[in-house]
């Protein structure tokens, strides 16, 4: 398989904001957005809740150039969060909670969200879970469908190898990837349909909204969607990640499976018809155990240990990798994970070591300069 390039890649973060000294989630993104701001421009802003921030880096074409923009994105978010008395914490949930609840970020579509889905919410859950979204280049929107349809069984081993939320208001939840368990009560989550072309997505988006379940076309969650705004499939299964190495994994293996499964795709191959309660016993899996465990197996149906179905999905975007470059890297930074675990494999680690959360929000902050 030959490739005249591979996509471009871009990534979203969302960072909680936490109290310095007690490590809580703080209300300080109105302060830290316009600090930011400053430094970053229009690649920052406000989220869901005021204890969250979100950075966007622009597209690039090399891991090198990804690695720079997060870099800088991350410093700059530290500094502003510093110089507002808090920190910028890179974890998939609140993991010391606020002193009180905390609600909605003061605009009208958050204001909206709130009224119309009530707990989901102002819920005693609240607060934001946090999501690294992953936006891979396309040629337009039907290659974003065609790209999403054959991406759909390959993206419970992303959600594992980001799994990075174990902890959420002050407990052990049991899961890897709480953030994954949390997020799935909301609608329009979950496994993307398969669709024929980009008007059959949009025709059922837009029945999605007329039937109030969406109250517009950017509450689509699926675990893959093209963009709204941009010539991009967002991939949203992935947790926020402190370990920098783990975000340009997971953004070269995404970029370079979509490499390969675009000229599958071209070439007539068709897409695999994974049903849907499988796929979602996959994400499942995916959430509880992260890298420590057993995966499921979509093409089989069948337990699989976590690290092969990486090893698998490696082989498979093997060739694009090495045209990007990339392979090396990838499978350096995989090597060190298959050792160390997942972000939520280290959270436990720290946490273990004098059983405070404090230790767990510090591995998690970032640092200004470093990101």
């Amino acid at each position: 398989m030959v490739f005249d390039d591979v996509p471009t890649v871009g990534v979203e973060e969302e960072f909680l904001l936490a109290d310095f000294q007690t490590r809580a989630a703080v209300a300080a993104a109105p302060v830290v957005v316009k600090g930011a701001q400053e430094i970053l421009d229009d690649q920052v802003a406000a989220e869901l809740f005021p204890s969250m921030i979100e950075t966007r880096t622009r597209p690039v074409a090399t891991l090198k150039d990804l690695r720079q923009e997060l870099r800088w994105l991350r410093s700059g978010v530290a500094t502003a969060a510093g110089e507002a008395g808090c920190r910028a914490v890179a974890s998939g949930t609140v993991i010391i909670p606020p002193s009180g609840r905390l609600e909605v970020t003061d605009q009208e579509r958050y204001r909206l969200m709130a009224a119309e889905f009530g707990p989901l919410v102002t819920g005693d859950q609240s607060a934001g879970v946090l999501g690294c979204h992953i936006h891979v280049g396309v040629a337009d929107r039907d290659e974003a469908v065609e790209l999403g349809n054959h991406l759909r069984p390959w993206l419970p081993t992303l959600q594992a190898l980001a799994a990075n939320s174990p902890f959420h208001n002050g407990e052990d939840t049991g899961y890897a990837s709480w953030r994954s368990m949390r997020w799935a009560q909301w609608p329009g989550t979950g496994p993307a349909p398969l669709f024929t072309d980009a008007a059959a997505y949009d025709a059922l988006v837009d029945a999605l909204v007329s039937s109030g379940m969406l109250i517009d076309r950017r509450m689509v969650y699926w675990h893959a969607r093209p963009s709204e705004h941009c010539p991009t499939l967002e991939i949203r299964v992935v947790d926020v990640n402190g370990d920098l190495d783990t975000v340009l994994l997971l953004a070269g293996l995404a970029r370079a499976l979509a490499a390969v499964l675009l000229a599958e795709a071209r070439s007539g191959e068709p897409a695999p018809d994974i049903p849907d309660p499988l796929l979602r016993a996959a994400h499942w899996r995916a959430a509880r155990d992260g890298l420590r465990g057993s995966g499921v197996d979509p093409a089989t149906g069948r337990p699989a240990p976590a690290s092969e179905l990486v090893g698998q999905l490696i082989r498979r975007a093997a060739p694009a990798l090495h045209a990007a470059d990339d392979l090396d890297v990838v499978q350096g930074i995989w090597e060190r994970l298959r050792t160390a675990g997942c972000g939520a494999d280290r959270q436990r680690a720290v946490f273990r070591r004098r059983d405070d959360l404090r230790d767990v929000v510090d591995l998690l902050t970032l640092t200004p300069g470093k990101g």
